[in-house]
């Protein structure tokens, strides 16, 4: 194994950190090695122990190593794991798609059950945004139907389905304007499924959980309207 070379000061546990996964993934470590113990990465590092430590923390995070009870530190992979954006970014926008039907169809049901006053309102302010933009581009189309979905999403208060909307809208951003540009949806309707959008800011604010979650399944299912399918 060639010598990793000592690290130059701050920030040492980034460094130390590149250091060891170059070697990981570069092959000097394959799967099933076990690693130096810390006092042998410290000296050769040029580091302290506990900055070995944090390093092979965030290997760890990566999912390059695992640690075993007894048995030291051990390479499970030689490549880091894809956090969750990162693989959404890479994912097919059917795959999001049925991602988001599985978070907003029972988003929606919550909404109908838990909406506040404030949340009716901000609901309705951005179904009037959404029209507003009918008269625009597509970019600002898309951006404010996704505010106005986002909207309902955050009527749910459950910040779990908040956060994972979040997530997974640039995606879903990119997917609806590359259909758009593919397909000119909205030449002969520029304020597509606006029916759809009203009925569901009216389950919405009357209460009826059932109604809103069917309303939003059938919009996410043909998503500009029924002529387009």
């Amino acid at each position: 194994m060639p010598p990793l070379g000592a690290v130059r000061p701050s920030p040492l546990v980034e460094q130390a950190a590149a250091r060891l996964r170059a070697q990981i993934t570069g092959g000097e470590w394959p799967v099933g090695t076990r690693l130096p113990g810390e006092t042998t990465l410290a000296k050769e590092l040029g580091v302290g122990r506990s900055t070995v430590r944090e390093a092979l923390r965030a290997l760890a995070g990566a999912g390059l190593v695992r640690a075993r009870q007894g048995a030291g530190v051990f390479v499970v992979a030689t490549e880091p794991a894809e956090d969750w954006p990162t693989r959404l970014r890479r994912a097919a926008v059917t795959d999001v798609y049925e991602v988001r039907m599985a978070v907003e169809v029972h988003a929606a049901r919550l909404a109908a059950r838990r909406r506040t006053p404030e949340d009716i309102e901000a609901i309705e302010a951005a179904l009037e945004a959404r029209r507003a933009a009918a008269a625009r581009d597509d970019a600002a189309f898309i951006d404010a139907d996704i505010a106005f979905h986002a909207t309902v999403v955050a009527a749910a208060h459950n910040p779990v389905l908040a956060d994972l909307f979040r997530e997974f809208t640039p995606s879903l951003r990119t997917g609806l304007l590359d259909l758009l540009a593919l397909t000119g949806l909205r030449d002969q309707d520029p304020n597509a499924a606006d029916e759809a959008h009203a009925a569901l800011v009216r389950a919405v604010a009357e209460g009826d959980a059932e109604g809103a979650a069917e309303i939003l399944r059938g919009e996410l299912e043909d998503p500009f309207g029924p002529e387009h399918g």
